[in-house]
């Protein structure tokens, strides 16, 4: 596929994912995080998020039971990645810090994209670089496409580079789940670390953690 059709599918995608995220919550009293949202998003309750079935980054099975057991951030991306999922990870991992010094603990959950080069050894090199809290996840081609479908996200390979050294196409949202409320907000990527731990601060003190 011509790079110019892989950019317009991404920039396609990207907004589909925009808009069923910004339809998941309703501004009112139903929001228990109304006030700690930065702009009032219309509709009803979304379908982001969900089952999955992935490895750990020490090979263990797990589903998403055993990864969102309290505030998490989702993240979708892969190691080999030149510098969008480093910068966004680090992002992440800065406000998870930021937190720690306020004593409110988010676990950072980073999901490969590309199983084919992303080992659950690999993954934790990646992870242990960011946070030590970081956990990364992979799977089959076929688990990693499920959770995918599950929280909307988009991604792909591109066809056209080295066959060893390809890059990947995808999304770049931050997820922020509650294991009672399930999908809560997402950040895109113009986000600061500082605005973020705020929002994350904000939505686990309404939630009463």
């Amino acid at each position: 596929m011509p790079k110019s059709l892989v950019a317009l599918a991404l920039i396609l995608a990207a907004a589909l994912t925009g808009l069923l995220l910004y339809k998941t919550y309703s501004a009112g009293s139903d929001d228990p995080f109304s006030a700690c949202r930065t702009s009032r998003i219309a509709g009803g309750p979304g379908n982001i998020g969900g089952p999955f079935t992935l490895v750990d980054e020490n090979g263990n099975t797990v589903t998403e039971k055993d990864v969102i057991t309290g505030p998490a951030l989702v993240y979708f991306g892969y190691t080999f990645c030149p510098d969008v999922c480093p910068l966004d990870n680090a992002r992440n991992a800065e406000a998870v810090r930021l937190l720690d010094e306020r004593g409110i603990e988010v676990k950072p959950v980073f999901i490969s994209i590309d199983p084919e080069r992303d080992t659950p050894e690999q993954l934790r090199e990646f992870t242990d670089v960011m946070h030590p809290r970081m956990l990364g996840l992979t799977g089959t081609p076929e688990q990693v496409k499920a959770a995918s479908k599950a929280y909307r996200t988009y991604y792909k390979k591109q066809e056209d580079g080295d066959p060893e050294y390809y890059l990947m196409d995808h999304s770049t949202y931050t997820y922020f789940m509650m294991p009672e409320y399930g999908f809560v907000d997402f950040f895109d990527r113009n986000v600061t670390p500082e605005e973020m731990a705020d929002r994350l601060a904000c939505f686990i003190e309404a939630a009463g953690k």
